[in-house]
């Protein structure tokens, strides 16, 4: 059965960080691109970052150089470091799981910014 669990999430201010955590389980985790979308309010679920199972990494636009992600092969774990948070940043970010045979989504965790 494939999980992905994701964590981190919370309450921060302007300008504050989090760095989120998605551990993936049931999948062989080195054959997946791995990425976070996140989905706010009223609106679509968008593209925050992937990183390929090579390692390469790409970002939305309005990540604008403040998020970083990252995985470690050896704890199933792919991570997502995020600085200089804004109100616009509030959604519930998701885990994504992709391979040619399927791709997988976690639950969610939910980043409030709030003052």
């Amino acid at each position: 059965q494939v999980q992905l669990v994701e964590s981190g999430g919370g309450l921060v201010q302007p300008g504050g960080s989090l760095r989120l955590s998605c551990a993936a389980s049931g999948i062989i985790f080195t054959m997946y691109n791995m990425g976070w979308y996140r989905q706010a309010p009223g609106k679509q679920r968008e593209l925050v970052a992937i990183i390929t199972r090579g390692g390469n990494t790409n970002y939305a636009d309005f990540v604008n150089g403040r998020f970083t992600i990252s995985k470690d092969n050896a704890k199933n774990t792919v991570y997502l470091q995020m600085s200089s948070l804004n109100f616009e940043d509030t959604a519930v970010y998701y885990c994504h799981a992709a391979f040619a045979t399927g791709t997988y989504w976690g639950k969610g965790t939910l980043v409030t910014v709030s003052s």
